[in-house]
C-alpha cells in the first residue's frame, strides 16, 4: 500500500510505503500496489480509548438523578439478568462503531461482582472475535467493592485466572476508609502474583476528603510498579485544596501513574449535589501535565445507566476535555492530540506506535489538513488502517470477517 500526499502532525509531507504491515519507507517511488491519495490531509496514529465499560453499552435506562450512585444502583439490578449472547451483540456493535471512528485500542472494565461472571466470559469471547479490527484489554472491575460483600475478593481473583488483563479496584466505594486502603493493597498483591497491571477507579466523587490516589502512589512505589498503574476518573482532584494537589501531584508523577479523566461522563455525573456554581468534576489536566504526569483520556460510556449519549468518537472526548480545562492556546491545542494517541500508547503500553519507518502500519487518513480543523469538526477518518490493511472507511463501513458491512449506530 502507498499513502501519498500525507501531511504528518509535525508538518512533514510524505508518501508512506507500507509492506507486510510495516511502514517501510517515506517518499518511495510509486508502485502498482493499492494507492490512497491523502490529498495533503493529516495522516495520524489511531486513537486509544483508555477507559470504557463495554459490558453496559447500549442499555439506555433512565437515571433520573443523573448521579453516579443511581447509575450503580440501576446497574446492580440488571447486570445479573443479562445473557452472554446479548452482551456479545451489544459489545461487537460498539467496537465496530469505535473502530470506524479511528479507535484501535480499547481498555474496558468488566464488572466481576456479577457472580456468574457472564459479563467477563462474554468480553473474553469478544476480545478474540474482534482482534482483526481492534485490540481490547480487559480490566477485572469489582464494581460493588472488593470487601463490601463476602466473596467479591475471590471473584476478582477468579476473573484474573480466567484471563482478564488488569486488576481493577474502586476504593471510594468500599464501606470505610480502612477497607479502601486494604482494597488497594489487595489489588497490588493480586497483580504482583499474576504479573498484571493495576487499573483502578480512583476517587470518583466530588468529596474533597476522598484521597485514595495518594495510597495508590504509595503502593506503586512500594511494589516497584512504576508505569504499570492507571487511575481512572480521580474527579475528587477537582475539589482538592490547591495546597494538597501541590504536594501530591509530584508523588504521582514519581510513581509513573497514568491518570485517565473521562470528560464526557465526569462533567455529567459530578457536581450533581451542587447548586450554582457547579463543579466541572474533571481532574485538572493542565496541572497534571505541568507536574510530569502522563494523562490519557477515556470515553467511559455509551447509552448506559450513567450516560444517555455517546458515539464512540474519541475526538468528542478530546473536544470536551480542552473546553473544560481551557486548553485553547495554540501550544495546548497542538499538544492535546497526545491525550488520545501517544499518552495512551505509553499507558497501554504499545510499542512501535506512531508514523515512523519500521513501525506497525496503523494510521488514520483524516479529512482535514490541520489539527485545528480536526478538533473543530471531529469528523471520522476517511480510512482506518490496521496492520497495513484498510479496516474502515468514512465512519460508515467496516471490513469484518472478510467482507464490508455498514456500521450500525446501535444494535438492531
Amino acid at each position: 500500500m502507498l499513502i501519498k500526499n500525507a501531511r504528518l502532525l509535525d508538518g512533514r509531507k510524505v508518501n508512506i510505503y507500507i509492506e507486510d504491515g510495516i511502514i517501510r519507507c517515506f517518499d518511495c517511488k510509486e508502485n502498482d500496489d493499492e494507492v490512497i491519495d491523502a490529498e495533503n490531509n493529516l495522516v495520524i496514529p489511531p486513537y486509544f480509548n483508555m477507559h470504557f465499560h463495554l459490558d453496559s453499552v447500549f442499555l439506555p435506562i433512565i437515571n433520573k438523578s443523573g448521579t453516579l450512585w443511581e447509575g450503580i444502583r440501576i446497574w446492580k439490578e440488571i447486570k445479573g439478568k443479562l445473557s452472554e449472547d446479548d452482551v456479545i451483540k451489544r459489545v461487537i456493535t460498539a467496537v465496530k462503531l469505535m473502530v470506524a471512528q479511528g479507535t484501535l485500542w480499547i481498555r474496558t472494565h468488566v464488572d466481576v461482582t456479577e457472580k456468574s461472571l457472564t459479563l467477563l466470559n462474554a468480553l473474553l469471547k469478544v476480545k478474540e472475535e474482534v482482534k482483526e479490527i481492534a485490540e481490547i484489554e480487559i480490566t477485572a472491575f469489582p464494581q460493588d467493592g472488593i470487601f463490601t460483600e463476602k466473596g467479591n475478593d475471590e471473584l476478582l481473583r477468579k476473573a484474573i485466572e480466567k484471563g482478564a488483563d488488569n486488576v481493577g479496584l474502586i476504593p471510594h466505594n468500599e464501606m470505610t476508609r480502612e477497607d479502601g486502603v486494604r482494597s488497594i493493597k489487595f489489588a497490588f498483591d493480586l497483580a504482583k502474583e499474576f504479573n498484571k497491571k493495576v487499573d483502578g477507579h480512583i476517587d470518583e466523587t466530588d468529596d474533597p476528603n476522598s484521597r485514595y490516589l495518594e495510597v495508590l502512589a504509595k503502593y506503586t512505589l512500594e511494589y516497584e510498579y512504576q508505569e504499570k498503574v492507571s487511575a481512572g476518573h480521580v474527579t475528587a482532584m477537582h475539589s482538592w485544596d490547591p495546597a494538597y494537589r501541590y504536594r501530591i501531584l509530584p508523588i504521582v508523577a514519581k510513581a509513573g501513574i497514568t491518570v485517565i479523566p473521562n470528560p464526557l461522563i465526569n462533567v455529567s455525573l459530578q457536581g450533581r449535589f451542587d447548586s450554582y456554581p457547579k463543579r466541572r468534576g474533571m481532574a485538572p489536566i493542565k496541572e497534571m501535565i505541568n507536574n510530569g504526569i502522563n494523562v490519557a483520556l477515556g470515553h467511559d460510556c455509551i447509552m448506559d445507566p450513567w450516560y444517555p449519549l455517546g458515539s464512540g468518537n474519541m475526538l468528542h472526548v478530546l473536544f470536551m476535555a480542552i473546553h473544560l480545562d481551557q486548553m485553547l492556546s495554540p501550544d495546548e491545542l497542538n499538544y492535546s492530540i497526545n491525550l488520545i494517541t501517544y499518552n495512551g500508547a505509553k499507558a497501554w503500553p504499545k510499542s512501535n506506535y506512531g508514523i515512523e519507518v519500521g513501525n506497525e502500519a496503523n494510521l488514520l487518513v483524516t479529512s482535514e489538513d490541520n489539527l485545528i480543523d480536526l478538533l473543530r469538526f471531529m469528523s471520522p477518518p476517511l480510512y482506518v488502517i490496521k496492520g497495513g490493511r484498510v479496516v474502515a472507511k468514512d465512519g460508515k463501513l467496516i471490513y469484518y470477517k472478510g467482507k464490508w458491512e455498514k456500521v450500525l449506530k446501535k444494535p438492531v
